[in-house]
Order: C-alpha cells, then structure tokens, then sequence
C-alpha cells in the first residue's frame, strides 16, 4: 500500500501517521491545535527493537556479542525502525495498522505491528514485536515530542514516581535508584503501578500519558518541547534487563494520551 500521510479523525481530534518516516505520529490536533513537535525528526515515532542508549553499541545474547551503529556517539540509541519504512497493513477512519520487518544491523529477524487507535478523546498506540524464528532480547517504547506552549503559559509536568534511575555521566543508568530529583530531567523513572504523567497546558489542555510498563524517561532540557516517553525497560536494558522475544511469546506493550479541555 501506499506510504503516503495517513489522517486520522474523531470528533474534534485528527491525527497523522507517516509511514514511511519511521511510523512516527507526525501530528495530534485537538480543535486545530497541535500537541506535537512539528518537523521530521520529531512528532512521536517508536522506539524498537530497543529504547534509549545501548551503552557502546553493545548488548549481549548468551556468548555473543552485537554491535549496533554508534548514532549518539558514543552509544547506539533509539532502535533502528524510526529509521526505516513502514507498511501499511489496514486504514479507516479512526484506526490504523503500519507493520516494519527488523532487518539489518539488528541481527535477527522480526515484525513490528504497530495499531494507532484514535478516539475524540484519547489516542492509543500499541506495538508488538513478533519472532518466527530465533528468540530475541528486545525494548518497545515511544518518544513524544509534546509542545513546550500552545500559545499560551508553558506546560506542567506532573508524576509521582517510585524512584528514579541515577544517571552516569554517560548518561546511562548506574544501576542505583534514587528518590526523584526535581527537573530539568533527561532521566529514567519507576512507576510500578503503571506510567501515568500529566502534562497541563494551563487555561488550555490537560493530557495524561498512561501504559501499564513501569518505566517512563522524561525530557524536558528543549526550550520547544518536553517528552514523556513510556517503555517496557530502562536505557541500556538490552544488556540490563532484557525482555525475550520468543516464536511463542511476543513482547507487547501500548500506551493511551488521554485529554480534555480546560
């Protein structure tokens, strides 16, 4: 099918999917207002078949080591699909299906699914990453660019989490948790009962992003936008908490933006 823009819409909600720019939601309008970080590389695309920094590149699988491409010097970051075309399995109105075949440097083969679910008040992304043959470590997770303003006073961020992960000078988690350490963050959070962050646009908008993992990065360094980013394991957690993909088992994970006007 087609890799041109697909639109979305329900109620006063439209939103875009690119399939052929790494799956991403390049748009989320909510009355012609848009939510996300305009431009190419930002929107919310997902991150697979891992999330965040691979510390050197390196993961291990039993005795082997893989080596990924260094795309954040010194680290491999993000996965490989928001890099790739996605395909177009099924479109309506309100819901679309975009599917991405793992392919080289990862080392195996796999398919990503990816559903995007719109209602006029909430979008639900959902991503499973399936392996008919050899099983493998891999991370689901995504990567919204939300807008600092909407034109009026700048966003809140409002979350309780359990403990944050103590960042490196490498930015990498040490392995230690710490109590939360009030922002700027580009740092990984634990929510044991689920992700649940809310973002207020005062006077405007209230967005809550939820997902039943228990990790969550929040960005928040750019003066044009702050990123709340649930995913199914911490940075590095190919080597660190990995979570196998087997010809029985996919991994599967979602997360639901929920709004309403203020």
């Amino acid at each position: 099918m087609s890799h041109e823009e697909i639109t979305l819409t329900a109620g006063d909600a439209e939103v875009t999917l690119q399939p052929s720019n790494g799956g991403r939601v390049g748009g989320l309008r909510v009355g012609g207002v848009e939510l996300l970080r305009q431009g190419e590389r930002f929107g919310c695309f997902p991150m697979v078949p891992w999330c965040g920094r691979i510390r050197d590149g390196r993961f291990r699988d039993g005795a082997t080591t893989h080596q990924m491409p260094l795309n954040s010097p010194p680290h491999a970051i993000h996965g490989t699909a928001r890099d790739g075309a996605w395909t177009v399995a099924r479109s309506g109105t309100d819901e679309a299906v975009m599917t991405y075949d793992l392919v080289e440097p990862w080392p195996w083969p796999g398919r990503v699914t990816q559903i995007a679910a719109l209602t006029p008040d909430a979008l639900t992304l959902t991503i499973s990453v399936e392996t008919y043959d050899s099983s493998f470590p891999a991370q689901i997770g995504w990567h919204p660019w939300f807008n600092r303003t909407l034109g009026g006073e700048g966003v809140r961020v409002d979350f309780t989490p359990a403990w944050q992960e103590e960042r490196g000078e490498d930015h990498l988690p040490t392995g230690h948790r710490v109590d939360p350490k009030p922002s700027p963050w580009d740092d990984c959070f634990g929510m044991p009962e689920g992700v649940d962050v809310t973002l207020t646009w005062p006077g405007q908008l209230e967005l809550k992003v939820t997902s039943r993992e228990e990790w969550v990065v929040v960005y928040d360094e750019q003066e044009a936008a702050v990123c709340v980013e649930p995913q199914t394991g911490p940075p590095n957690g190919l080597n660190t908490l990995p979570r196998l993909v087997t010809p029985l088992e996919p991994l599967e994970a979602s997360t639901t933006w929920t709004w309403r006007r203020l």
